[in-house]
Order: structure tokens, then C-alpha cells, then sequence
């Protein structure tokens, strides 16, 4: 499976039946439109009351270097947001904050600093989408992950990488994702890798900083000593989030209640073909935005007045 292009440069793969990509066109089918005015209140009334009032508010964070009159960039904050400027506000600051403070896992994300991951194959983020138009990320947290391989660290930067890049897709920004974590082979050592001070920081990136909707995260494949490693995760976990966590064990028509067959590969109950994407070649698609992951990359707090 190799990479291809556009007649207009942009990379895709073809998987299957379905073609893989970025997907940064504008929002035109009635599926995704009326999903958006009906979850997400996206009417041009309020895109254009949220954006002027976002930047009212953005104008006042001085030390805060972000492309405040880029449309595109503001959409991506207020989507999740459900167009309410305040909330947005709250969102761009708490995902800047935890950049700054935790630079050791945050800085300099982008594809020519992030490999081993993708190299590995650890994680899939470009499949078809589900039934709800939604992204969806495969990560092996299982016996793939060779943490001497693939340091924890790795892993999350990685996870960043991706979501980074997904955040730019306008369908995703409005169906959001959904993560399959695959746990078939998990270790005692592979779980002595957490600690709770990872588990809070990665929990309260995923609750309060990410601009993403995330909708659903699946274990599958999970042994008894999986409940080890929940354990250290579940203190810091606010009801909204717990609800969206299902474990399905080796019950693969489980899973299949959530994601129709068609997105997911056959080794969790799903119709692809189970010779997924390699992380090498969707990393060689990330690495053709490098440019702009750089830029993206580049934005956030000037001192740490704001810490």
C-alpha cells in the first residue's frame, strides 16, 4: 500500500474500496451540514456572532501568539463549542496552558520530530469514517507496543500528531472521533509504564484542552490485568467521559453495536482488510503538511505569565 496524489498534490491511499486523505474542504453535504446546525447550533448567524465575539475576547490575551484573524484556525475552537465564544476562549487558553506547561510531551510536534510511533505502527487515525461521519483512531496498546521500542512518551506525541492533523478536517471537527484502543497481548510491564501523575495529565488534556469532540473510546481485547491499569486512569475521570468508555473484551458483535462493520478491520469484527494502513505511510501523509503542523506547531503562550 503506497502513497498516491491528487491531481492537486494532495496525498491519499487507497484502502479497499475507499480512498484515504485529509479532508479540509469545506462543509457542503446536507449530511454533515444538518449534523452541524442540529448538534452543534452552526448557522451563519452564529458563526458570525461566535467568530467577532471570540476575538473580542482573544484581543486581550496579549502573550498569546495565535492567527486570531484566520477564520479556519477560530472554526476549529468554536465547532466543539458549540459556537459560544466564552467557551471557545476557555478551550484555546487551556490547550495553550497545557502546551506550556508540559513542553517535554508538547513541544515540537510535528512529522520530522515524531517517527518511531508511526514506525511501529502503533497508531491509525485515517480509515473510512462510521456511520456518524466520524474519524476514527486505532491505537495498539497491546502487544505490538514494544515500550523499549516505543517510549510512553512516543505514544502520546504521537496520539497529538494526529488528532493535530485530524482537528484541521472540517467533517471531523463537526462528528468528532471516536478511539479503538486494541489491549489483545497488554503486559504487567507494558502497565508499570504508567504512573498516576501521566494518567491525570492525559486525562485533563483530553477533558478540558483538546478541541475535539470525542465521542467514544473502545477497549477491546482487553485481559483480566487490564483492570490494573483503568484503575490508575479512573480517579481523574469526570462522568461525561467515563460514560463514552466501553469495554467489549473478545466480544467483537460488541464493538460492532457502536462502528458499523465497514469502518473497522476484520480482526475487531469489521469488513477491511485487516493489512491496514501502515503507520510508515500515514506518517509520509502527515509529513507532507509538515509545513503547516510547523506553523500550527509554532502557536501558544510567549512567557509563562500565564502558567
Amino acid at each position: 500500500m503506497s502513497l498516491q496524489f491528487e491531481s492537486d498534490g494532495t496525498p491519499f491511499v487507497m484502502w479497499a474500496e475507499h480512498k484515504i486523505k485529509l479532508e479540509k474542504m469545506p462543509i457542503t453535504e446536507d449530511f454533515y451540514v444538518k449534523k452541524a446546525r442540529g448538534e452543534l447550533r452552526e448557522t451563519p448567524e452564529n458563526i458570525e456572532n461566535g467568530l467577532k465575539g471570540l476575538r473580542n475576547l482573544l484581543k486581550n490575551e496579549s502573550n498569546l501568539f495565535i492567527p486570531i484573524d484566520d477564520d479556519e484556525f477560530l472554526l476549529k475552537f468554536l465547532r466543539p463549542s458549540k459556537f459560544y465564544a466564552e467557551s471557545a476562549f476557555k478551550r484555546i487558553q487551556a490547550y495553550y496552558k497545557f502546551r506550556l506547561s508540559h513542553k517535554d510531551y508538547c513541544q515540537d510536534l510535528y512529522p520530522s520530530n515524531i517517527r518511531v510511533a508511526f514506525d511501529h505502527s502503533i497508531i491509525s487515525i485515517l480509515s473510512p469514517r462510521d456511520q456518524e461521519g466520524r474519524r476514527i483512531m486505532f491505537v495498539e496498546s497491546g502487544e505490538r507496543w514494544n515500550p523499549r521500542d516505543v517510549p510512553l512518551r512516543e505514544v502520546f506525541r504521537g496520539v497529538q500528531l494526529g488528532l493535530e492533523a485530524a482537528m484541521v478536517e472540517p467533517r471531523t471537527q463537526v462528528c468528532g472521533v471516536v478511539v479503538v484502543l486494541d489491549m489483545k497481548g497488554l503486559s504487567f510491564t507494558q502497565i508499570m509504564q504508567f504512573t498516576p501523575s501521566f494518567a491525570k495529565m492525559v486525562v485533563d488534556w483530553i477533558q478540558d484542552c483538546i478541541p475535539i469532540r470525542l465521542k467514544g473510546v473502545h477497549i477491546v481485547n482487553q485481559p483480566y490485568i487490564f483492570n490494573m491499569l483503568f484503575a490508575i486512569f479512573k480517579p481523574f475521570l469526570r462522568q461525561k467521559l467515563r460514560s463514552r468508555i466501553h469495554f467489549h473484551g473478545y466480544d467483537k458483535k460488541s464493538l460492532l453495536k457502536h462502528i458499523h462493520e465497514d469502518a473497522l478491520m476484520k480482526r475487531v469484527g469489521g469488513s477491511l482488510p485487516d493489512d491496514e494502513i501502515s503507520g510508515e505511510v500515514l506518517w509520509k501523509m502527515l509529513y507532507h503538511y509538515e509545513d503547516n503542523l510547523k506553523r500550527a506547531d509554532s502557536y501558544g503562550y510567549i512567557s509563562n505569565n500565564n502558567k
